[in-house]
């Protein structure tokens, strides 16, 4: 006698994907009252950004540094997007003498 497999139906498979997802609710930082969570937020959206094997080398060696001597175990990711939000305050706080107009016109 044959086994019959049970597939999905129709309304499992083409469920509307229009709901937004649940908001990330971010936890406290490990280590501070109440906090249990690793500090960790669900990002929606990516981009892909090239470096060199010198650029890498010491954004890694710049995490080891802040989790070695700061106690902070953060991953590079998390790195990239406090630089990203620090450079674009720093430029609407300071336009053209911000660090990032000076350091984008030297390369």
């Amino acid at each position: 006698m044959p086994r019959r497999v049970e597939l999905p139906g129709a309304s499992e498979l083409f469920r509307p994907t229009t709901a937004q997802p649940p908001a990330a609710v971010p936890s406290a930082p490990a280590g501070e009252p109440g906090g249990r969570g690793s500090g960790r937020v669900r990002h929606e959206e990516k981009i892909t950004v090239y470096v060199s094997s010198q650029e890498l080398l010491a954004l890694e060696q710049a995490r080891l540094a802040l989790r070695a001597e700061h106690g902070l175990a953060v991953d590079r990711g998390r790195i990239v997007r406090t630089a990203i939000s620090l450079a674009v305050a720093d430029l609407l706080e300071h336009g053209g003498d911000s660090d990032l107009v000076r350091g984008l016109g030297e390369s």
